[in-house]
């Protein structure tokens, strides 16, 4: 009996070494992602999105393209018929089908449990346990997957999937996985760094827009 103890005892230590070992490799990967995409002065990323609900009978097809230019907390993106402009201090949504324009203070929040694409680049900062994932050839490139699971047990996200370039230590792809069984997939296919772009990027033209007759909030 004191056998079997010890060995239960031996193997309950080294799930633990493991689990804490998989952690540790799986926070120095995030870390050298967030160091390497953090130091450009600015980035501008082609991305496609996709939406699976199989309970629910839902499913995008093709999937839904989109662009954003993000130059430290401001950024501008193109996203589901709308343009998200945000100067680090005030969001402006510009609906284009329904020419409406929103105006808030801060950013997108996040308590839908919905990653924005805005958020793809520092939402794994906070209020995740990592683990290292599976890796995988896409193309010849190696991605290397990393296991997120939200702290909060009532968050309405229960699992993502970081993949990551093994070679550019770059976020290739997200899998968000929901409570409602919806698999949100987003895949970086176009990426460039350190581009000459103007700051009015970053900025709404009020006057251009009621010009062309929008109804600004």
């Amino acid at each position: 009996m004191r056998k079997i103890g010890l060995l239960l005892i031996a193997l309950i230590v080294g799930i633990n070494v493991t689990a804490q070992d998989t952690s540790s490799k799986a926070k120095t990967l995030l870390d050298e992602v967030s160091s390497k995409m953090g130091a450009y002065k600015n980035m501008t990323i082609g991305f496609t999105s996709t939406l699976v609900n199989e309970e629910a009978g839902i499913t995008n097809d093709p999937p839904i393209r989109g662009n954003i230019t993000i130059a430290g907390e401001k950024y501008n993106l193109d996203y589901l018929g709308n343009n998200f402009v945000f100067n680090g201090k005030k969001l402006v949504v510009i609906n284009k089908e329904e020419k409406e324009v929103t105006i808030t203070d801060g950013d997108l929040e996040e308590e839908d449990g919905f990653i924005y694409p805005s958020k793809l680049l520092t939402f794994y900062k906070e209020g995740y346990s990592y683990a290292m994932g599976t890796i995988k050839n896409n193309k010849g490139r190696k991605v290397q997957y990393v296991d997120l699971t939200p702290i909060d047990s009532n968050s309405d996200i229960i699992k993502v999937q970081l993949g990551v370039d093994a070679k550019t230590k770059h976020i290739y792809k997200l899998i968000q996985i929901g409570s409602n069984g919806a698999v949100t997939t987003f895949t970086i296919n176009k990426f460039k760094s350190d581009q000459p772009i103007s700051e009015n990027l970053f900025s709404f033209n009020k006057t251009k827009y009621e010009k062309l007759g929008y109804l600004i909030d």
